[in-house]
């Protein structure tokens, strides 16, 4: 894994290869990214990465200047590589164990951005349970997004809140707002 761009472009990243993950191509990062660029002032944002693994999309953000990001994991070695990684960086990440639903059942705070990349064979309607907590738990601020990472073999454009979806290769990222 590396970061794309940003103060550490370029750089490598070796997570342990124990780590239940999948982390997201360069392609289809590069490919938000450039989303993203041009949406947000990604420095003013305030990012909360769920399922966040090895904490990739939580160090592309850094790196791009998001100073206020909450990477949340239920796998204690993620939850590790991603505090010691933030720390070596001097990246202001707070990684948190905890199952995902649990967290968005019971956290007050709110976001300009949260990204979820749940495992991908997740039924459909796991992921869809993802966006309704977080538009019920309302927890994106004003102009806030939501985005969720999965594969080709999963539609989520049903959902209210569902605007798009762009294809990476096998990854399709869907937004809601």
């Amino acid at each position: 894994m590396r970061i794309i761009s940003g103060k550490y472009k370029g750089r490598r990243l070796i997570a342990p290869k124990k780590l239940p993950v999948r982390p997201t191509t360069d392609m289809a990062k590069e490919g938000l990214f450039n989303i993203l660029n041009n949406r947000y002032y990604l420095d003013e944002l305030r990012v909360l990465d769920l399922f966040s693994g090895t904490g990739n999309i939580s160090f592309e953000f850094a790196s791009r200047g998001t100073e206020d990001i909450i990477a949340v994991d239920g796998f204690a070695g993620c939850v590790q590589f991603i505090s010691k990684t933030a720390q070596e960086l001097g990246f202001s990440i707070t990684p948190i164990k905890s199952d995902v639903f649990k967290y968005l059942q019971r956290t007050p705070e709110k976001f300009n951005l949260v990204f979820a990349d749940p495992p991908y064979d997740f039924e459909t309607t796991q992921f869809l349970n993802i966006a309704d907590l977080v538009f019920q738990n309302e927890f994106l601020l004003e102009d806030g997004l939501l985005i969720i990472e999965h594969s080709d073999q999963t539609d989520l454009s049903k959902h209210e809140h569902f605007t798009e979806s762009r294809k990476y290769g096998g990854s399709i990222f869907s937004f809601f707002e």
